[in-house]
């Protein structure tokens, strides 16, 4: 089955930035889009950034929006994201996204998600 490896996530400090980055394994069908969502503890899991792979249409949540910058290499089915200027409400678990080709009936419209990383921002 697809799996999705996450890297990256940590401690950082307000004001301080952090990447993180998820590959896919290859794949018979075509990679429609990736991103990242995340979950804080008793908060809904939320849109952080997604990529389209045809289109390189991105989508970002508006807490993060102008802050955080999500980017691919198709040729490794990865996708990126830098976080900057990152706040103590920046702290959650953050989750990779795939949807596999144009559309799915998923919830999020997501098809697989990663295990997810911890990111926590503290002075």
């Amino acid at each position: 089955q697809e799996r999705l490896m996450e890297s990256g996530g940590g401690l950082a400090q307000p004001g301080g930035s952090m990447n993180l980055s998820c590959s896919a394994s290859r794949t018979v069908v075509r990679i429609g889009a990736m991103g990242w969502y995340r979950q804080a503890p008793g908060k809904q899991r939320e849109l952080v950034a997604t990529i389209e792979f045809d289109t390189n249409k991105t989508k970002y949540g508006e807490a993060v929006k102008g802050r955080f910058t999500i980017s691919k290499d198709g040729a490794e089915n990865r996708v990126y994201l830098q976080m900057r200027n990152l706040r103590v409400e920046d702290t959650a678990t953050y989750y990779c996204s795939q949807r596999m080709g144009s559309w799915t009936f998923r919830e999020y419209g997501v098809d697989h998600w990663g295990s997810g990383i911890l990111v926590t921002v503290s002075s």
